[in-house]
């Protein structure tokens, strides 16, 4: 299933992302790749976010595209990041992909694990990333 960015419901990139994306394809001279987004379970809230680049897109994976960046999101993860926002910021502390997502209602205090209302953290330390 294909669908443009702008139109999206699951997920967004902000221009920032979009820019970093494509530059990461060409530094690494990845042509005829996708940037994957993914959840998987662990991390110290529970829920781990993911993202690779990608060349292979499997028969269940939702496609989107922003601005020549296809982004692929397996039926899995879908529902975890609809109405996320993939943002990439870049600041004296450094870079980095930042996800802004409404279905996470705790976070891990480095942001790469989260907890939804339906899901139970596996630390009961959430701040601590040490196990992340």
């Amino acid at each position: 299933m294909e669908q443009t960015g702008r139109e999206s419901t699951a997920v967004q990139l902000t221009d920032a992302a979009v820019h970093r994306v494509h530059n990461l394809i060409t530094e690494r001279g990845l042509k005829d790749h996708a940037l994957r987004i993914f959840v998987t379970g662990g991390g110290c809230s529970g829920l781990k976010y993911g993202m690779a680049l990608e060349r292979d897109v499997r028969d269940a994976d939702v496609r989107f595209n922003f601005d020549g960046i296809d982004v692929l999101i397996d039926p899995n993860s879908l529902p975890y990041l609809a109405g996320a926002t993939v943002d990439y910021i870049d600041d004296i502390m450094g870079g980095g992909f930042h996800i802004e997502n409404p279905n996470a209602v705790a976070s891990c205090g480095c942001g790469n694990s989260f907890r939804t209302r339906d899901s139970r953290a596996t630390n009961s330390n959430e701040n601590d990333c040490a196990g992340a």
